[in-house]
């Protein structure tokens, strides 16, 4: 291969991507390792022709550590009763030396992600080196699918298979972690290591992938082989190949475990990549006298879960994390469901369920939507909240929902799952599956808790929706991480004026800037991991994304989630099932009920101003009665002033004047030509109508009624909304008898959702219905 050539890396499993750009250097001197990060614009894939007969030329030293290592000798396993733990322990003691090697499997109650790790503790004190191998693993009611194993250097006389064998689908918190993995592993087998190949992305220090592979792969050239040095290369194709996946973890996407060659422990020591990382350890011992802890983690995948780990005690440490890898469901659980679900098909064709099984065929999570929510979600879909508060608060009922706001400002349910854990895997299943039900139409605005699995899953589900915080639940954050701090009422104060009444980015920062220096949290790292995430929960920050008052933009205002009240954290799936229905009918009637009050409605006008009657006529009574309180406060409006123009483009200067007799400023722009306005407070995107500031530019400027822009169609009460999916029937295939279904079903379910505005209107529904059958039966009798 010609040397620098540029090569697209799709052989290397990567995606295609213009980004991406490798170079290929012959016997480089520093394969070893992936490029320094210094300076480094392009990626090198590096190819190491050099034989390890190369290092043994070299005079070495001889490595302290090397003499300190002793074989395990013992094995022993312990059963604890009190907090579950369960040790496999196998030590080995050299009175001699005093040296001790550990191998422990730990399973500790702790709730949250469970690592398997393997910590190498080192002390210098006498040449001596300890080593411990420690899994410990979730409680089998809080595992995740997170587990991680964390390993070290293994002995060089140890033959025991202390390492997992590379499997494809392993991942790793680092490239530096699955490069000393793989070392180790080959250090234990008898093989040494190179870096065949690795890249970054263009013009970026980013690395992407690299390959390993064993030091006797290829052989040599023409040149180096006219040396007299020893041939050591066999062509062999033990390797793995990693790259960097959108989780941020280093993924291995292939593996080649079997060698042509027998291994040698005694050359492998010699090898650049073992003495490398002895010498690293040397290096530790000598930099401190206190023990210093080295870990890998590898991350636990369905890929990692199926290589068998040796032993019988690892074995049954698998075999607890796949159990505990399932829906947590109690005695009556599964019939719930299933009873549940058989009535909701029966009642509702268009009913969508889907479940998550694992390889054993056990469920873990489950998604389901009836078909008014998914007709709903065409007329309410923009925003859409995900309530995660019953996994984040560890309920027996580990329920998701999706909710949108109606026409009348209430939460409508847009979908529920019911999850076995908050694992980045587990979200971007459920979000796909929601996305599959509503044929692929993604949300404009998402908002959520602050969750980073489920803010990653969306990330790759709906990479183009904005995706938000929920303000008042970073708000109550707040108050549980900052302790004493926060039960101030100075602070809330201070926090709230912050957060609600800045008015520019400006404003905010420099009000932040003062708040946490007056109180002393400059240094608290949540905080500045929150403040730096401020762009999706500031309202300041969000002024260009619609919200339609799902968003609290004031302290006063929140949005309740759907089930909010209705469910305890210790609720069964059968007590859920009988509150869901019932509270579904309940919301059912309530938006029958408003739609009817809304259409009778006829407001008392307070003012003479004519958008107060415009929207009067058109807006839902909920909505027109927050509407009419901005133009009630068009009077505190006391001074409209032109401050600049640009064409067609002025920007106003309203002053407000406020409760306590002090005067605010606002700015505000209006385009004469598109008859745009728009308020530097955003209420039209924070609420889904005009601020009382931007009314008054309008009338200001002469236009005496709402442009139908700004009258959003989602509050109005003269649409007729049908409850009943879009299932694409206005293109149907007249060969495919499934979608003369789906097109009939639709059709009829408009003439149901008409019949029922009025005695009049079901009477001729009904009549309709039956002459419609007659004919269809005449068809039916005609001869072939």
């Amino acid at each position: 291969m010609a040397d620098d050539g540029v090569f697209s890396p799709a052989d290397e499993g990567l995606s295609p991507n213009s980004g991406i750009e490798i170079t290929m250097e012959e016997g480089s001197e520093n394969s070893e390792e992936l490029l320094d990060d210094e300076g480094e614009e392009e990626f090198d894939i590096e190819t190491n022709d050099l034989g390890d007969e190369d290092s043994q030329m070299l005079q070495e030293k001889s490595n302290d550590l090397e003499n300190a290592i002793q074989q395990v000798l013992g094995i022993q396993r312990v059963d604890l009763e009190n907090d579950g733990e369960q040790v496999l322990g196998i030590h080995g003691v050299d009175l001699e030396n005093g040296n001790e090697h550990v191998l422990e499997f730990e399973s500790n109650g702790h709730e949250g992600n469970t690592e398997r790790m393997l910590e190498i503790p080192s002390n210098d004190k006498d040449s001596c080196s300890d080593q411990m191998l420690g899994v410990p693993g979730g409680d089998k009611e809080n595992a995740t699918d997170a587990d991680t194993a964390v390993m070290g250097s293994q002995t060089d006389d140890t033959r025991g298979k202390s390492y997992l064998p590379p499997v494809e689908g392993m991942e790793f918190e680092s490239y530096d972690d699955a490069y000393n993995y793989y070392n180790c592993y080959a250090k234990e087998l008898g093989f040494g290591i190179r870096v065949k190949s690795s890249w970054t992305k263009r013009n970026s220090k980013e690395k992407r992938g690299a390959v390993l592979c064993c030091n006797c792969e290829g052989f040599k050239t023409i040149k180096e082989a006219s040396t007299r040095r020893k041939e050591t290369r066999t062509g062999c194709l033990a390797m793995i190949r990693l790259r960097l996946v959108e989780t941020n973890r280093w993924r291995l996407d292939e593996v080649k475990l079997e060698h042509n060659h027998l291994f040698d422990h005694q050359r492998a020591q010699n090898s650049r990549s073992h003495k490398k990382m002895e010498a690293g350890a040397k290096r530790k011992l000598e930099s401190a006298v206190d023990v210093e802890v080295q870990t890998i983690k590898l991350y636990r995948t369905p890929a990692a879960d199926a290589v068998s780990y040796g032993s019988s005690s690892e074995r049954e440490l698998s075999n607890h994390v796949e159990m505990v890898k399932r829906l947590k469901l109690r005695n009556g659980d599964v019939v719930a469901l299933y009873d549940y679900f058989r009535r909701a098909q029966l009642a509702d064709p268009n009913f969508f369920y889907v479940m998550d099984l694992n390889d054993e065929g056990y469920v873990r999570n489950v998604f389901w939507i009836d078909s008014r929510s998914r007709a709903a979600y065409g007329y309410f879909g923009d925003v859409v909240i995900v309530d995660s508060i019953c996994l984040s608060n560890k309920h027996d009922i580990p329920l998701l929902s999706f909710s949108g706001l109606n026409h009348h400002g209430q939460p409508m349910l847009l979908g529920c799952g019911l999850l076995v854990d908050e694992t980045f895997e587990t979200y971007l299943w459920l979000m796909r599956a929601w996305l599959t039900c509503m044929i692929g139409r993604p949300p404009q605005t998402i908002i959520t808790d602050q969750c980073k699995a489920l803010q990653a899953a969306i990330s790759e589900v709906f990479p183009r929706a904005h995706h938000r915080l929920c303000l008042p639940l970073v708000m109550q954050s707040i108050q549980e991480n900052l302790g004493e701090v926060a039960e101030s009422e100075i602070f809330q104060t201070v926090l709230n004026r912050t957060v609600y009444n800045s008015m520019k980015v400006e404003e905010f920062e420099m009000a932040w800037e003062e708040m946490i220096q007056h109180f002393a949290i400059r240094d608290h790292d949540w905080l500045q991991s929150l403040y730096d995430d401020r762009e999706r929960w500031v309202p300041v920050y969000l002024k260009d994304t619609f919200v339609a008052g799902i968003f609290s933009s004031k302290p006063s205002e929140f949005m309740a989630p759907f089930f909010h009240g209705y469910i305890h954290d210790q609720m069964t799936l059968n007590e859920f099932f009988s509150m869901y229905e019932l509270l579904q009918q309940k919301k059912i009637q309530k938006e029958a009920l408003d739609d009817l009050e809304s259409r009778e409605f006829r407001p008392v006008l307070r003012t003479r101003c004519n958008y107060e009657l415009q929207l009067s006529e058109l807006y839902t009574k909920e909505i027109f009665l927050k509407f009419q309180e901005e133009v009630l406060l068009m009077s505190s409006c006391f001074s409209v002033t032109q401050i600049h123009a640009n064409g067609p483009i002025i920007t106003y200067m309203i002053k407000e004047g406020d409760a306590e007799g002090d005067a605010k400023n606002f700015e505000v722009m209006y385009d004469k030509v598109g008859v745009e306005v728009r308020c530097v407070c955003s209420c039209f995107n924070f609420r889904g109508y005009l601020c009382r500031h931007a009314l008054s530019v309008l009338n200001y400027n002469g236009v005496e009624e709402i442009p139908i822009h700004y009258i959003l169609t989602r509050w109005r009460k003269d649409v007729k909304r049908l409850y009943t999916p879009d299932l694409g029937s206005n293109h149907i295939d007249i060969n495919n008898p499934v979608q003369w279904y789906d097109h009939l079903y639709r059709r009829a379910m408009q003439v149901v959702a008409e019949g029922m505005a009025s005695q009049d209107h079901h009477m001729v529904a009904w009549q309709a219905f039956k002459e419609s059958l007659n004919k269809v039966r005449l068809v039916a009798e005609k001869p072939v």
